[in-house]
């Protein structure tokens, strides 16, 4: 199961990155929350989009290396809680940016980071081969 986990939100990862660098406008008006910000900037979406880039694909090689998944987790885990202050921030709000904030940014920055964790916990658990 770890390991789909982490396949899974690395390819979301990717794609996101993707759509930052292909539809970078599209996707600053698409994803609630983004425009309260601060105004559109093609270079800032493109930099987070590399970002991404490199979580998700440290997320996709970490099935294979678990401590590469750890690393590929470390970005998104800090994004996250930088937008939990945010949402305290903005007096704990329940609408549709601070739902965005838990679907799209909590849970898998914590889903993944826990997967990573626990498929190192089971290799190191895992008898040696002679």
């Amino acid at each position: 199961m770890h390991k789909w986990v982490l396949f899974g939100i690395g390819v979301i990862y990717a794609l996101n990155a993707l759509v930052m660098w292909v539809l970078p406008e599209w996707w600053y008006v698409a994803v609630p929350g983004i425009t309260m910000m601060g105004p559109f900037n093609l270079h800032f979406v493109r930099d987070i989009g590399l970002v991404y880039l490199v979580s998700g694909l440290g997320l996709i090689y970490g099935i294979r290396t678990p401590e590469v998944a750890v690393f590929g987790c470390l970005w998104p885990a800090l994004h996250a809680l930088f937008h939990a202050w945010i949402f305290f921030q903005r007096g704990m709000p329940v609408d549709l940016v601070a739902a965005t904030n838990l679907v799209l940014i909590q849970l898998p920055a914590w889903l993944s980071l826990w997967s990573a964790w626990s498929l190192i916990a089971v290799l190191k658990n895992r008898p040696h081969k002679s």
